[in-house]
């Protein structure tokens, strides 16, 4: 059968300890032993079904870690209480002082900071590049490159990364493609597309309750466990420790995600359909305008749309100043960061989550002030909020 990510998902029963359908949560930092030769054979080798110390691992981010292993089809997974403790622990694990790594110059701020401000200090160079243009990807690699690091769909200029041309690089020289897939779960699985390490923030769609802040690798059992080694482990070592009862809160949501999905998706189209008919510069995977709508055709997984983001282009900072208090005030939505409520949110990148890029840079790849980015809700009558966004643009003369 075809893989879906809504299969695995729906397949993976797990039990409480008293036969519960939600299991139990594990309210415990430290978990006691009968021998000492038992503490010693576990403190020393991950044994299933034991445990040690809630920052190594504890039952309930186990359940949710193998659930996340099946969401995105790879062998293992590992939580974090960020998905900046994700990604940081991950770019450490693979790349070493002296070394290099070559990331896409259009992702998160704090995943551009991380790389620009912060490793640099450690000895470890960045090279960013236009991630579309494999030449230029290319071009960046040398021998000490170790990582090349990406977005499945950008942040926020929603450009589409080729996954299995990114591998082909990453096999040519020897180095690992790290993918950030938070803007797509089961939009696209790029492991099945040649990623070696997907990187999620739960915070954002998995949850999808705007309640919960946390993160996630997805790999293959070897690197889960160089994660977690007591000695040389960085998520071991600088202890991003998801709470347990995080842990079941993004357990129980995950449940719902591909119907989520489904509709934050339908929501994005429609409204992104309509406000490109009125002339407006919209940047969606999902319109046959965007540059790379045949790449993001040819890897996604089929059922579950283009996801929910959406950049609108208002032409300049004024008017997205004035236009974001008042989406809000007409009820559009949340004047908020983030993404994948279940009520729609607006923002504007260049002055919030992505404030850390400079200027210059954000000038050179189009990251002006004028862009808005959506995540588009869950709203039952999307015409009624398409009717109120065109209200607002009307009052900021955008259109007539």
């Amino acid at each position: 059968m075809t893989y879906k990510p809504a299969n695995n998902i729906q397949d993976y029963l797990v039990f409480g300890e008293f036969g519960g359908v939600n299991p139990s949560i594990t309210d415990s930092s430290t978990f006691t032993f009968l021998t000492s030769e038992k503490m010693s054979e576990v403190f020393e080798h991950e044994i299933e079904g034991c445990y040690l110390y809630s920052r190594h691992m504890n039952p309930m981010n186990s359940f949710l870690s193998d659930a996340l292993a099946l969401l995105e089809n790879t062998p293992s997974a590992h939580v974090f209480a960020s998905g900046m403790g994700a990604i940081s622990c991950t770019a450490l694990q693979i790349c070493s002082t002296g070394e290099e790594l070559v990331s896409s110059r259009t992702v998160y701020g704090g995943t551009f900071a991380l790389f620009k401000n912060l490793f640099p200090k450690l000895g470890i160079k960045c090279n960013f590049v236009d991630i579309t243009n494999l030449e230029e990807v290319e071009a960046a690699i040398s021998e000490k490159t170790k990582m090349i690091y990406c977005e499945t769909v950008s942040n926020p200029m929603l450009e589409v990364a080729d996954i299995p041309k990114l591998r082909a690089l990453a096999d040519k020289y020897s180095c690992k493609l790290v993918v950030d897939n938070t803007f797509t779960p089961m939009v696209v699985s790029p492991y099945n597309l040649g990623a070696h390490v997907v990187i999620h923030s739960l915070t954002k769609y998995i949850n999808g309750a705007s309640d919960t802040v946390g993160g996630a690798v997805c790999s293959d059992k070897e690197f889960i466990s160089e994660l977690k080694d007591v000695n040389t482990g960085y998520s071991m070592l600088l202890g991003p420790t998801m709470d347990s009862l995080r842990a079941a809160g993004i357990l129980k949501n995950i449940r719902t995600l591909h119907i989520r999905m489904q509709q934050h998706s339908r929501n994005a189209a429609y409204i992104a359909e309509k406000l490109e008919q009125l002339g407006l510069r919209v940047i969606y995977p999902g319109l046959k305008s965007h540059p790379n709508h045949e790449l993001m055709n040819s890897m996604m997984n089929q059922g579950y749309g283009y996801s929910g983001m959406v950049t609108l282009d208002v032409k300049n900072d004024e008017t997205a100043a004035k236009l974001l208090p008042l989406m809000q005030d007409q009820l559009v939505g949340y004047f908020a960061v983030s993404l994948g409520f279940y009520k729609t949110l607006f923002s504007s990148p260049s002055h919030s989550t992505s404030s850390e890029i400079p200027e210059d840079v954000r000038d050179s790849i189009g990251m002006t002030g004028s862009l808005v980015r959506f995540s588009f809700g869950l709203d039952f009558d999307i015409e009624r909020s398409y009717e109120r966004i065109c209200f607002c643009l009307k009052e900021v003369g955008l259109i007539d």
